[in-house]
């Protein structure tokens, strides 16, 4: 099944596995990969039996143009998860624990704790992150871990947020990790760590090809940042040394190659999710803004609603309570059919509970 966002583009929203359920619980992109990505990964399956370069040399030297920066600037790895492993690992002083915020991705606080090194969580205000706070808390922490955009809220910080950060950072000496996954559907002006890269302070982005790019399957993620940490994280990763495949390798380089793809996911999502948010508000149903490709919608019983939802109706969202977001549902923006489905349901069910 296709869906046209532009005149002359059309893109692949088939999602292989799972056609019975409507999938809007993991942030996937219903408008798939760029052709080009596809291409090049079904390609690099006739070179299956050699092993891929492990050092990703082809991906990172694009990725340095594309950021206008060195490859010394850049480290891949099998999709974000990883890095973040790898940096709760490597980075910082390993004998303070790091610091988190509340109601977020838990893998920040999961791979610090595997690691050994634990973390403190600074609280939410008023259901974004409390900036001033955490920079208040950086100082006496190993490492710092911030999702920017927010996940679940898909609040951005602001330039000042931001820049207040980085300066806690660098005044304090402990790095700080933005995770930055759906930047992507951020509008353009909405600042990001590249932004600062050029200053002293110990800055980190991670970054997806899962979500805008479509390649959530392939399992490729990367990081920006200050080279002396950079160089020390290619040093982890290089325990694992095949970690990213061939196909993802390829398929990468090649979605990167197609700007105009992902600028069309960009003004699609943007356009959908005025539209859905737009929905919300004419049936009267609560939301938290979002720039993202999913919105937190108000529920009266979100765990409760995830799971009749599902059982009822083959509908897949997330309970935000399970991030510190009771009372809000996490929905990808998958296609207008989908979304329309899931607020039917969501309102049938809150009428027969």
């Amino acid at each position: 099944m296709t869906s046209a966002a532009a005149p002359g583009r059309t893109f692949n929203v088939t999602v292989p596995g799972a056609d019975h359920l409507i999938r809007l619980h993991l942030s996937e992109s219903p408008l798939g990969a760029s052709p080009a990505a596809l291409r090049a990964a079904e390609n690099e399956l006739r070179r299956a039996s050699v092993y891929p370069d492990p050092e990703r040399q082809d991906l990172v030297r694009a990725l340095a143009g594309h950021w206008d920066v060195t490859p010394d600037h850049i480290a891949v790895a099998n999709g974000s998860d990883e890095l973040v492993l790898a940096t709760a690992l490597a980075l910082g002083d390993r004998d303070r624990p790091g610091l988190v915020t509340d109601g977020t991705f838990p893998g920040y606080r999961a791979c610090l704790e595997l690691t050994g090194r634990g973390c403190t969580a600074v609280p939410l205000a008023d259901k974004a992150v409390d900036a001033d706070a955490f920079a208040a808390r950086l100082p006496g922490h190993g490492i710092g871990y911030l999702c920017n955009p927010h996940n679940p809220s898909g609040a951005a910080l602001t330039g000042e947020e931001l820049t207040a950060l980085a300066a806690a950072a660098a005044h304090a000496g402990v790095p700080l990790v933005c995770d930055e996954a759906y930047m992507e559907f951020a509008a353009p002006e909405t600042p990001q760590t590249r932004g600062l890269l050029d200053g002293d302070a110990p800055l980190v982005a991670l970054r997806t090809f899962s979500k805008a790019y479509g390649l959530a399957a392939l399992r490729v993620g990367y990081a920006v940042g200050r080279p002396d940490l950079i160089a020390v994280v290619r040093q982890t990763l290089r325990a694992l040394p095949f970690s990213v495949n061939r196909l993802a390798q390829a398929a990468a380089l090649a979605a990167l190659g197609d700007p105009d793809f992902v600028g069309e996911v960009r003004r699609s999502t943007d356009a959908r999710r005025r539209w859905f948010t737009g929905e919300l508000d004419r049936r009267g149903r609560g939301h938290l803004p979002s720039a993202t490709n999913f919105v937190a919608v108000a529920a009266a019983d979100s765990a409760l609603a995830q799971d009749r939802l599902a059982a009822d109706f083959g509908i897949l969202v997330r309970n935000a309570g399970l991030f510190g977001f009771p009372g809000y549902l996490r929905t990808s923006l998958g296609t207008q059919e989908h979304l329309v489905r899931f607020l039917d349901a969501l309102d049938e069910i809150e009428k027969n509970p």
